[in-house]
């Protein structure tokens, strides 16, 4: 069996922290937030009133405008973030290679905002006024399905819903066809828009959503005053290639992707496992898919929710997973900066771990004030840090119990 080497090409983003993964990176860095007040929605309509929108984007610097009316919000934040990265990347997908350049895109609830308009109009006007599109709009896949028709990749053509693991396990899958020798190129990630009023109200009616309505501190993990999570929206994408094909065309290499690790709780719909111990199941597995110990890792890109029972779950598995050198580990919530992408989290959240190794520069967790007894972590509070980065674990964990981890690191020839 095949065991190739898999490296990162080229990225693409699109977040409240910016319209690009470079803008979104330098954001992050400086520890900007991109919430702020919900403007898509009344909201007079709902207890949520702080979100992470993305703000003024333009699908038809990408598509044609006849074709973006054919696509749900995620599908547009995906395709505009596939475009950027195989850009990025510099891919040309030729019909020699495209049967090996294949498409893993994931979303955790699809085109909400389609099937809300579309019920409206069936309400309203009847079934002959509902969209012919309706169905192709409202799918999860379509992110992946639009992606490889744009592009011309005719490889393996996947999509993962797993909530709020999406992205992590959707890189981690597409990691796995290239490490077999399935595919020579993985265009791969998340895109999510439930900025919509349904899925408001039903985060909402589940008490997961923060009720506080300052901006500025709405979003803070692992903080002792944390009271939920802020939805965001965007996407982000990543080109995983097998070394050997990077090498070939001269592709810059951003870094190496090494381990994946995948488990289930097999507990409750939207609870942790108590300790953590579905995550801590899926860390060491991904260590030991990559090979490594503990102590290799530098930083570890939380899933960091800002609600309470994730942040103090997690934090326990970290420490179950690392032992004493938890202590010594840099450990940050992104999430604090650009709210909650659910099924583009893990993607977006993939980039910055890539740059935090190129670059030597840790993001860090903004708004953190007040410390928690039960979450005694260094969590680079407020200011990014520079130091060397060789190693970084990213979590993801989602509701029905799924988590994913990965693991990235300085490439090496």
């Amino acid at each position: 069996m095949k065991n190739n080497r898999v490296v990162i090409t080229g990225i693409g983003a699109v977040t409240p922290l910016g319209l690009n993964a470079e803008t979104t990176w330098e954001q992050a860095i400086k520890g900007v937030s991109g919430i702020g007040k919900l403007s898509r929605l009344d909201p007079e309509d709902f207890p949520v009133k702080v979100v992470g929108e993305v703000k003024d984007f333009d699908p038809t610097e990408y598509v044609e405008r006849k074709e973006a009316r054919k696509m749900d919000r995620f599908t547009q934040y995906a395709v505009a973030s596939a475009m950027m990265a195989v850009k990025d990347a510099n891919l040309e997908i030729t019909e020699e290679i495209a049967p090996r350049v294949g498409v893993w895109i994931g979303s955790g609830i699809g085109g909400m905002e389609t099937y809300e308009q579309q019920f409206k109009t069936f309400l309203e006007k009847g079934h002959r006024r509902v969209s012919p599109f309706f169905v192709p709009m409202l799918i999860p896949d379509m992110a992946s399905g639009q992606v490889s028709i744009l592009l011309g990749a005719k490889g393996i053509n996947s999509c993962t819903v797993t909530a709020c693991a999406t992205g992590t396990n959707s890189i981690g899958d597409a990691f796995k066809v290239i490490q077999r020798g399935d595919a020579d190129v993985m265009i791969t990630g998340g895109a999510e828009a439930p900025i919509t009023s349904m899925a408001l109200a039903g985060f909402s009616s589940a008490k997961a959503l923060s009720p506080n309505s300052d901006p500025e501190t709405a979003c803070r993990p692992f903080d002792a005053d944390r009271d939920g999570f802020i939805m965001g929206e965007g996407a982000g994408v990543i080109i995983l290639e097998s070394l050997e094909s990077a090498q070939k065309r001269g592709a810059k290499i951003y870094a190496e992707i090494v381990g994946y690790g995948a488990t289930g709780d097999a507990y409750h719909i939207t609870a942790p496992a108590p300790e953590g111990e579905g995550g801590v199941r899926a860390m060491k597995m991904a260590l030991n898919d990559a090979n490594m110990q503990p102590e290799d890792i530098d930083y570890i890109n939380a899933h960091g929710t800002s609600t309470e029972y994730n942040d103090k779950f997690e934090t326990t598995a970290i420490k179950n997973v690392f032992g004493d050198h938890a202590y010594n580990l840099a450990v940050s919530s992104t999430k604090s900066m650009t709210g909650h992408l659910l099924g583009a989290a893990g993607a977006v959240e993939a980039i910055f771990s890539i740059k935090a190794i190129e670059d030597g520069i840790i993001p860090p967790t903004i708004n953190y004030k007040t410390p928690d007894p039960d979450c005694d972590l260094d969590y680079v509070p407020n200011e990014s840090r520079r130091q060397k980065v060789n190693a970084v674990l990213s979590n993801s964990l989602g509701f029905g119990g799924h988590n994913a981890t990965l693991i990235f690191k300085a490439f090496n020839a």
